[in-house]
């Protein structure tokens, strides 16, 4: 058996245990996420939609140019 799996996994069972311990409310909702939390993840994802389609059109109009043969001097 993989000697340092089970202590990671031991470390962690110990540290989950400690901080439902000392935790001040035992019965806090640590997964709700606000509308903010939600509308600025929206938004972030927008900004990169936006910015990765305004950079596909740079790629895609530079791609179209016909290539240059190179010509001896």
């Amino acid at each position: 058996m993989n000697i340092e799996l089970m202590l990671s996994a031991c470390t962690h069972v110990i540290y989950g245990q400690l901080r439902r311990f000392t935790s001040r409310d035992a019965d806090d909702d640590r997964g709700a996420v606000s509308l903010e939390q939600v509308l600025w993840f929206v938004a972030a994802g927008v900004a990169v939609a936006v910015i990765a389609g305004i950079l596909w059109s740079k790629i895609k109009t530079e791609a179209e140019k016909p290539i240059q043969a190179p010509s001896a001097p």
